[in-house]
């Protein structure tokens, strides 16, 4: 089984790649870590290569990640707030979360949209505020693209390594694949069946 989702990811191409990082950046549950970590093993492999990969897979995550930043920077706090009221649940995401996430991003500047591109609970989170406070675009775009390529340069490396041991230990490699994804998805069923939401009054 775990043979038939690298498949998947190969015969999507890179256009497919770019596609499910942009809808990981904007939706989840399932992290950049497996879909990138799946790419790297497709290197391994020899169908795919590492440079378009990780072209594909940063500019996917680029444009996601700009979804949120045009959000913030088109809609404002006011037009935000509905949204969030009437998507946060499917969304993971409530407007104290938006007031921290500014918070923070007020505190420590427009750098942090490049070096939180490397945590997993905040790469996202960060483009919401970053587009309330009008950051300009071009910056946005600059420090989005290079923190994401980082980030996945190490992805596709960690997917290329375990790789090398996929013949060899293929069945426990698929159950890693497996268990990933399980949880990703679990723990996205888990906050959606338990969110109590804070208002923007709370």
């Amino acid at each position: 089984m775990h043979e038939f989702i690298i498949q998947a990811i190969e015969r999507g191409g890179y256009l497919g790649i770019a596609l499910l990082m942009a809808i990981e950046n904007i939706f989840p549950p399932i992290p950049s870590e497996i879909i990138m970590g799946i790419g790297g093993l497709a290197v391994a492999r020899g169908t795919m290569e590492f440079w378009p990969l990780l072209l594909a897979g940063t500019l996917g995550s680029t444009a996601g990640n700009y979804v949120w930043f045009w959000a913030g920077d088109k809609w404002g706090f006011e037009r935000l707030g509905p949204f969030i009221d009437r998507w946060g649940r499917w969304l993971t995401l409530d407007w104290q979360h938006v007031e921290s996430a500014s918070a923070f991003f007020r505190r420590r500047g427009e750098w942090m949209v490049f070096f939180l591109r490397f945590s997993p609970f905040l790469r996202t989170m960060i483009s919401l505020p970053a587009g309330l406070a009008h950051m300009p675009v071009w910056r946005f775009l600059i420090f989005t693209f290079l923190g994401s390529a980082l980030w996945n340069i190490l992805l596709v490396l960690g997917g290329q390594w375990l790789g090398q041991y996929l013949e060899e230990y293929k069945s426990l490699i698929g159950w890693i694949i497996f268990a990933l994804i399980g949880i990703a998805i679990v723990a996205y069923a888990y906050r959606v069946l338990t969110w109590t939401p804070r208002g923007r009054d709370d």
